[in-house]
């Protein structure tokens, strides 16, 4: 039989781009909500965070939604993957932390290339691990109540 056209396969396909989605979703909201708490709180009341601050709904604010939110989907069909249908809590925290450290990390990086004021980069830093622990429990919510099947390990 053609593997494109199994229906299995197909199925796990599908099931792989509702966790893509559901994440990417996931990821959209977590960058409102740290976006709203970076300019009503630390831009505000932290003169070092003052970068952080966003004026206008403009091109760049766009492209880094567009990036957050295809970062969630990369995230929700690997994490369906990593998590397969075990019980294994380092399997989870590892998938997060990977996703999260990545993105983390390459933030840093550019804040030491590119300014001496390092905190706003470590600021965003840890906001990317935040928005992967929240798509991780948006995912394993949607597993538990049934709307995203887990991937089957054999």
């Amino acid at each position: 039989m053609n593997k494109i056209l199994d229906p299995q396969l197909m199925a796990e396909r599908i099931e792989s781009l509702k966790a893509g989605i559901l994440a990417g979703l996931s990821l959209m909201i977590a960058f409102f909500l740290t976006t709203f708490v970076n300019n009503l709180v630390l831009a505000k009341y932290f003169e070092q965070l003052a970068s952080l601050a966003i004026d206008s709904l403009d091109l760049q604010l766009l492209l880094k939604l567009g990036i957050a939110v295809f970062c969630g989907l990369l995230f929700g069909v690997t994490y369906r993957y990593i998590i397969r249908s075990d019980k294994n809590p380092q399997l989870k925290a590892g998938g997060v932390l990977a996703f999260g450290l990545v993105r983390c990390l390459t933030q840093v990086d550019v804040g030491l290339s590119y300014s001496r004021d390092i905190l706003p980069f470590v600021v965003l830093g840890v906001e990317s691990i935040l928005w992967f622990v929240l798509a991780a429990f948006f995912l394993d919510t949607a597993i538990q109540l049934g709307w995203i099947k887990p991937f089957q390990s054999s």
